[in-house]
C-alpha cells in the first residue's frame, strides 16, 4: 500500500509500505477513507534530522473495517468507523477511569509496527478498545466534522473541560488553529458567557466569531495582556486554554489569567521547563491540561455532530490526494492552510 513517510524535516514521501495485516487476535484492519494533517506534525516536519527509518505519519482517520482478529466483538467488517489519536486497550484501570492515552498497552500511530494514519490501510491495534463506529455511510458530508473526533475537537474539548468551564464564565483561548478552534466550540458548549479569542489571523479568528467567540484580541506579549484586562475591567479571565504549545503562549496566558484563575495546556509542550514562578504563586493560578485523551470524549460529542449543532469540520480549508500529501504539509506549515484532509 501507499503511505507518508517523514524522512527528515522537509521532506515528506509518499512511498510503497507493507500492507497491513492481523498480527493479534485483538487486532483490525481498516481501510482509510480520510486522514488529515495535524498541526503537531508540523513539529518533526521542522526538525527532525535525516533518518534511516522514516517514521509513517498521521495520527487521525477515519475508515472502514475490512478485517478483524477472532477476539475483536464491537466492530465487523464494513463498519466505518472513527479512531483517536492514541490506541488503547479499553480495559485497563486507566481507560476504565477515562484516561486512554496512560493505557500500558496503548501506544502511537506509525511506530512500533503500527502503521500511521496518511496511507490506504492501517493495522488497529486493541480494536475494541480503540475504533468507535459511525452511524453513517463513507459519502457522508459529516465525515469532515466526525474526522476531528480523531484530535482537534476531543483536544479543544479537554482544554475546556480540565479548566472547569462553567456557564457564564469569561474564557480566554489562546491561538487560533485548529485545537484553538475547536476549544472555543468547547468553551460555549460548557457555557461561557464571554469566549475571547487570541489569534492574528482573521480568516482564523472569523471562523472562531462563528464558532462562538464573542472577542478578538489580534496583538500578543503585554499589548495582548492588556487588551485582554481591558475587556474584562482589569480582572481578566477565569479560565484560560493554551493551545499553542510555546513558552510564549503559556506566559501570555498567565498574564490574561484572573487572579484564582485556571490555565489548562493543551498545546504540545515545545519548552523543558514551566515558566511559573513566585508571581504565579501569588497569584493562585492554577496550572492544568495535558494530553487529551480523546477516546473518552468521542461519544460524548459525536452527538453535537449528529444533531447540527456544531461543524468543527469547517476547520478544514484544504483536500489532498493521498499522493499530494507533500503538498499539504507545505501548505499547513507556510500558513497557506488551517488544517489539511488527505483522501487516499
Amino acid at each position: 500500500m501507499r503511505a507518508t513517510r517523514l524522512h527528515q524535516a522537509g521532506d515528506v514521501r509518499v512511498e510503497d509500505v507493507p500492507d497491513p495485516r492481523i498480527h493479534q487476535p485483538t487486532d483490525a484492519v481498516v481501510r482509510i477513507v480520510m486522514g488529515c494533517i495535524c498541526g503537531s506534525d508540523l513539529w518533526p516536519y521542522k526538525s527532525q534530522p535525516l533518518t534511516d527509518h522514516p517514521r509513517q505519519m498521521g495520527h487521525e482517520f477515519i475508515g472502514v473495517v475490512e478485517e478483524t482478529g477472532p477476539q475483536v466483538t464491537n466492530v465487523k467488517p464494513g463498519d466505518l468507523v472513527v479512531a483517536p489519536f492514541t490506541y488503547a486497550d479499553g480495559t485497563c484501570e486507566y481507560c476504565r477511569s477515562g484516561l486512554h492515552t496512560s493505557c500500558p498497552h496503548g501506544g502511537q500511530w506509525g511506530v512500533n509496527g503500527v502503521d500511521g494514519g496518511q496511507g490506504q490501510a492501517t493495522r488497529v491495534p486493541y480494536a475494541d478498545g480503540t475504533l468507535v463506529p459511525l452511524p453513517v455511510g463513507e459519502d457522508s458530508d459529516l465525515l469532515p466534522d466526525l474526522l476531528t473526533l480523531s484530535d482537534v475537537l476531543c483536544t479543544g474539548y479537554h482544554a475546556a473541560r480540565t479548566a472547569g468551564v462553567q456557564a457564564g464564565e469569561t474564557v480566554a483561548v489562546i491561538g487560533d488553529g485548529a485545537v484553538g478552534l475547536s476549544a472555543v466550540i468547547s468553551a460555549k458548549l460548557l457555557g461561557a458567557e464571554r469566549i475571547i479569542l487570541m489569534g492574528r489571523h482573521s480568516a482564523r479568528t472569523d471562523l472562531g466569531r462563528d464558532f462562538g467567540a464573542t472577542d478578538v484580541v489580534a496583538a500578543r506579549g503585554e499589548e495582548g495582556v492588556a487588551a485582554v484586562r481591558d475587556l474584562t475591567s482589569g480582572r481578566g479571565a477565569e479560565r484560560v486554554l493554551e493551545c499553542v504549545g510555546l513558552e510564549e503562549a503559556l506566559v501570555q496566558a498567565a498574564g490574561v489569567a484572573r487572579d484564582g484563575g485556571v490555565i489548562s495546556r493543551v498545546g504540545a509542550p515545545q519548552y523543558p521547563a514551566v515558566p511559573f514562578g513566585f508571581p504565579e504563586f501569588m497569584r493562585n493560578l492554577t496550572l492544568t491540561g495535558g494530553v487529551a485523551p480523546a477516546r473518552a470524549y468521542i461519544e460524548e460529542l459525536m452527538p453535537y455532530i449528529l444533531n447540527g449543532e456544531i461543524h468543527p469540520g469547517r476547520v478544514f480549508d484544504r483536500t489532498v490526494a493521498l499522493e499530494q500529501a507533500a503538498e499539504g504539509y507545505r501548505l499547513m506549515n507556510d500558513r497557506e492552510a488551517l488544517k489539511v484532509i488527505v483522501r487516499p
